[in-house]
């Protein structure tokens, strides 16, 4: 069986926006869960696992992925 090496995702491949959906807030692929739910829930202290409980639709790939994605971000140098 071979597997071939996926190219990594980005943010705008894990996170949508449909004005359609809870009035375009920014949302997890395949769900109706807002990004900001994750980044309020870890600030009060919940864990990854905590999030997934409550909110079953993510995929924890996702969510670790974004958040991945989120810290290089703000870690990067700001652009002049």
């Amino acid at each position: 069986m071979t597997t071939e090496c996926e190219e990594p995702l980005s943010l705008d491949d894990l996170i949508t926006s449909d004005p359609g959906i809870l009035g375009g807030r920014r949302v997890f692929r395949r769900t109706r869960v807002p990004v900001e739910v994750v980044f309020e829930n870890l600030a009060d202290g919940l864990s990854i696992e905590d999030i997934l409980e409550d909110y079953p639709t993510l995929d924890r790939g996702d969510v670790v992925q974004v958040l991945q994605l989120a810290s290089a971000g703000l870690a990067a140098p700001k652009a002049a």
